[in-house]
């Protein structure tokens, strides 16, 4: 591969870095509630280093040489280096300071002052290209305090710059390669980081071959048996130098690729995404709709007038205006003669119709306020099966949200629409006008009879009007006074019919702008913050699937 496209390689992979990175920053966004906060503090943490180091040289690459005391870390350092560094004796700790040096300066000043390296420890290998170590060119070697120190300055600084190096070369000795130390603070934290991580067994000038054999091969099975699929294991002796240049081999492969920084967060990122994906729903249901479908809301909203008792407003309406109908477009014979009976709207305990109307429709409301929170629940329930129990829960609680003011939402709703009772339909005015002229000519019909029977029977006066005397008009009166009374009971009849439907009319416009109100409160009190939620969800396992690519 050219050089060229080597670079493009390694900025098509800090791209797809970037955009693991981007996913993981929205998965912290929208985690708090849903997901562990020592999860949530361990990604911003990763985001935060994964910043600073990605703004910083690229062509470096940090490799900290980690081990307990007495393993030969800093005689290992020094080996490398080819200059004496790195202080060794028998004292703990050993080491007490981070040591770096550096194989190529330009660039590095940064890296060094985020690492937090102190400048009386930075050292630079000026003549590494004329000692024929050009393929070191862009190392960042780092000699960390021993990680079991009893101070615990130097074991904080050990342990903040294991989590920072690009690259981590363990030390270990024969005697302790199997220290509990190492391998349960660090190696088994670190499981699955095979391409950011070399064990580096060292004296082995003090083993037969054999023993070596047999040590290399026991720390390999050992380090498999704790989750480090691919050990590599590099037998050193800072002694004799054997092995030393198989490691610089190892570090140089490293450096040359330009990658140890973006494979260290990627491995990172691996590990996180291991532990944050046990929050994960089975594939099958990781995605729901963002929006509540129609049918659910039509649910919803049928529940809620069930709640407020949409119906039997509608009913009371419909009675109220029936029974007001009596004194406008009834039979007036028949009104006259119910007043001698008790009133019709009263027998229905009315009272003022407008405060009937109104007391009906606030009590459906509140004394129902179960029904309500049912109707809610039912909702919640019918969105979240299979989803985790945080993300579950947390629609629920979305749904939850205005339960305790939208009892009074709904009554204050249909309250404003309870119907102007006292209203007229024009119908009515007119018809009541017809049966009053219908009323004027049965008595006039009544009175020219009578005219007919008083002048032209008894004949008091010779001298009446004929019209007020001729008796054989009287059988064309007594028809006309028949058809008058028959015409008024038809239009008493069928006026009742239009009343009738004029009520189940009236019903149905009420229900229907009820129901348009009573779901146009659901919407906004209960669906529009549970589709909030779903989308949450939603976003929150694409980004989590988009991390873990």
């Amino acid at each position: 591969m050219t050089v060229s496209g080597a670079r493009a390689g390694t900025m098509d992979k800090r791209n797809d870095l970037g955009y693991r990175l981007s996913a993981l920053a929205r998965v912290a966004e929208l985690g708090p509630g849903r997901v562990d906060p020592k999860l949530l503090a361990e990604a911003g943490q990763l985001l935060l280093r994964a910043g600073d180091r990605l703004k910083l040289s690229g062509d470096h690459t940090v490799v900290a040489l980690a081990g307990g005391t007495g393993s030969g870390k800093s005689s290992l350092f020094n080996r490398i280096s080819g200059l004496e560094l790195s202080p060794i004796g028998v004292r703990r700790p050993t080491t007490a300071r981070t040591h770096a040096c550096v194989w190529g300066l330009d660039g590095a000043g940064p890296l060094l002052d985020w690492l937090q390296i102190q400048w009386r420890h930075r050292f630079a290998r000026a003549s590494a290209l004329d000692r024929g170590e050009s393929q070191l060119h862009g190392l960042i070697l780092l000699d960390l305090p021993d990680h079991d120190s009893i101070r615990a300055i130097t074991d904080h600084e050990a342990d903040r710059l294991i989590k920072m190096a690009d690259l981590i070369v363990w030390v270990l000795d024969p005697q302790k390669y199997a220290d509990a130390a190492t391998h349960t603070r660090y190696v088994r934290e670190l499981a699955g980081h095979e391409a950011v991580t070399v064990f580096a067994l060292n004296q082995a000038d003090r083993l037969a071959p054999e023993e070596l054999a047999e040590c290399v091969v026991d720390l390999s099975d050992l380090l498999k048996s704790e989750g480090v699929a691919r050990p590599r294991i590099v037998p050193t002796s800072a002694t004799t130098g054997r092995g030393v240049n198989s490691l610089k081999s190892v570090l140089a492969e490293s450096v040359a690729a330009r990658r140890g920084a973006v494979q260290r967060l990627e491995a990172d990122l691996d590990r996180l995404m291991v532990k944050l994906t046990k929050v994960m729903p089975p594939a099958e249901v990781m995605s729901v709709p963002p929006a509540v479908d129609p049918a659910r809301q039509e649910g919803l909203t049928d529940a809620l007038c069930d709640a407020v008792g949409v119906s039997a407003v509608g009913e009371a309406m419909e009675n109220v205006y029936a029974a007001r109908s009596a004194a406008w477009v009834g039979w007036p014979y028949g009104r006259w003669a119910a007043r001698l009976r008790p009133d019709p709207v009263n027998s229905l305990r009315l009272g003022s119709f407008r405060d009937e109307i109104r007391a009906v429709t606030a009590a459906s409301i509140s004394a129902q306020p179960a029904e309500v929170e049912n109707a809610v629940q039912a909702l919640a329930d019918g969105l979240t099966p299979g989803m985790p129990d945080a993300w579950r829960d947390g629609v629920r609680d979305a749904a939850r949200a205005n339960l305790g003011r939208l009892p009074q939402v709904l009554t204050t709703e249909v309250a404003e629409i309870a119907p102007r009772l006292d209203r007229v339909p024009t119908w009515w005015r007119l018809l009541k006008v017809w049966q009053f002229f219908l009323v004027l000519l049965f008595v006039a019909g009544v009175a020219w009879a009578g005219s007919i029977l008083f002048y032209g029977v008894l004949r008091p006066a010779e001298s009446a009007p004929e019209l007020l005397s001729d008796v054989s008009v009287l059988p064309w009166v007594a028809l006309m006074i028949a058809s008058v009374l028959g015409l008024g009971l038809l239009s008493a009849i069928a006026s009742r019919n239009f009343v009738v439907l004029g009520a189940a009319r009236e019903r149905e416009s009420l229900e229907r702008e009820m129901r348009r109100r009573i779901a146009s409160v659901g919407k906004e009190q209960v669906v529009n913050p549970v589709e909030q939620s779903l989308r949450h969800y939603n976003d929150f396992f694409t980004a989590l699937t988009s991390a873990r690519r």
